[in-house]
């Protein structure tokens, strides 16, 4: 992999000029990565193969990753013909075999397009990571994607590892004994993690991870994988934390920090409502001790039994994961154990009539996301079900590999794209709000820049 250090910006071409291609960007067996003279770079939406341009295409924005994919030719347009087409060998260098590229782009822009490639036999799955188009031109990458959320809240060059350090020794100091404090330096040093980097810098957001249990089984899960082809990306959390705990942490946070939030429901942890006998407590005593922060739960929303009495205690938003609003392609993915989807609608609804803020944490994979299936689908849930928010998240998950699986629950028809998806969506529903970050309660009223308003660093 390669960092990038560039900024999100989207030029617009001069009038009457017509927009650059890309050139496509290929590596070698090293993973060393050069451009591919007399090639253009190729983005994928689902089927939809399409030379990527200066005009729908962004630099790539900082802290992005690019990745070379193993056991897979790129597939590019020869500027000579015109064709697209896969290519298993360096036409410069007949001896090199090349491998394609995508970028990992970092938090806040959705993607428009995938890495587009040809499986090579015996190819092994992805690892989870999302698998952006990217491509080269003039003096810089440029990926397929758009920026939803511009708040700098996991911009790495807010976060130098000196000052996390110096957060972490004053923590320990503060909270010596806190077994979900020592959790966090773990999340944060070891595994980077940017929301546990932003508790110990007093910043955003917090986490507050306390569930080892989960009643899905997500093709994607970064935290316990039952595919032994995949490998989790990070840990689940080995204990439970006490109630007593999970408040030391949470009323530290929120005592230092302006228009703070404090979140149940990480990567490095099941699904909270799993815990939800130690939670309630928590946020009950949460509440007794103030009234400031912002109490949220990023859950998978299945149990409302359960739900009800965290909203009862005082949880001031809910942020619900789903891959799809359509059962058959919800149930394919996340693969519930004891519910349903119509019980996750319903802790939607109920969140809802409760004066709760409701966030979709929306899993996007071009081909599929932008369906007119899943498009039509999404217009009625969103009529039936008013949330307040879609935070627009990259599936981490092999794209072809998941598009195989939702077109085996059902057809999927020609996308009509991501970027004209989402200017339908803003047309047909101007109060919700797009974003990537759980927004404070402060931020909480309707408007379509409401979620993304700064606060400072």
């Amino acid at each position: 992999m390669k960092r990038l250090q560039r900024s999100p910006r989207k030029r617009k071409p001069e009038p009457g000029k017509k927009p650059s291609l890309l050139v496509a960007v290929v590596a070698n067996e090293k993973g060393e990565i050069f451009d591919l003279e007399g090639f253009a770079a190729v983005g994928a939406d689902g089927p939809l193969l399409s030379p990527m341009t200066t005009e729908d295409t962004i630099e790539l924005p900082y802290g992005s990753e690019l990745m070379f994919l193993p056991d897979r030719s790129p597939v590019v347009m020869d500027l000579e013909t015109g064709r697209i087409k896969p290519v298993d060998r360096n036409p410069y260098a007949p001896d090199e075999r090349i491998y394609p590229v995508a970028a990992f782009n970092s938090p806040g822009v959705v993607l428009t397009r995938t890495c587009p490639y040809e499986e090579r036999p015996g190819a092994a799955i992805l690892p989870l990571f999302s698998y952006g188009a990217v491509g080269w031109h003039s003096q810089g990458f440029r990926s397929a994607g758009i920026v939803v959320d511009a708040e700098p809240r996991q911009d790495l060059r807010r976060m130098p590892r000196e000052k996390v350090v110096s957060g972490v020794e004053q923590m320990r100091s503060r909270l010596p004994d806190n077994r979900l404090v020592r959790h966090l330096e773990h999340c944060a040093l070891t595994y980077g993690c940017p929301a546990g980097k932003n508790f110990f810098l007093g910043r955003y957001e917090a986490p507050l991870p306390t569930s080892r249990a989960c009643n899905a089984r997500c093709l994607g899960c970064i935290s316990l994988q039952h595919n032994d082809r995949l490998t989790s990306s990070q840990n689940r959390i080995a204990f439970s934390p006490s109630v007593e705990e999970i408040v030391d942490v949470a009323l530290a946070h929120i005592a230092r920090v302006e228009n703070s939030v404090v979140s149940f429901g990480q990567g490095c942890e099941g699904d909270p409502l799993m815990a939800a006998g130690t939670i309630g407590p928590a946020i009950a005593r949460i509440r007794e001790k103030t009234a400031q922060g912002t109490i949220n739960l990023n859950s998978n929303a299945s149990l409302p039994h359960l739900l009800a009495p965290l909203l009862d205690a005082g949880l001031d938003s809910l942020r619900v994961s789903m891959n799809s609003v359509r059962e058959a392609c919800y149930t394919a993915y996340f693969r519930p154990k004891g519910y349903r989807f119509s019980h996750v609608v319903e802790s939607i609804d109920l969140a809802i009539a409760k004066g709760r803020h409701v966030a979709i944490n929306y899993l996007n994979c071009p081909g599929f996301t932008d369906s007119p299936e899943e498009a039509a689908a999404l217009f009625v849930f969103l009529e039936k079900h008013p949330v307040h928010q879609i935070q627009w998240r990259n599936l981490n998950f092999d794209p072809q590999r998941y598009l195989q699986a939702m077109n085996a629950v059902t057809p999927l028809g020609p996308p009509v794209g991501m970027a004209p998806l989402l200017k339908m969506i803003r047309n047909r529903f101007p109060d919700l709000q797009y974003g990537y970050f759980n927004p404070p309660k402060e931020h909480f009223q309707n408007g379509p820049d409401a979620a993304i308003k700064k606060t400072k660093p």
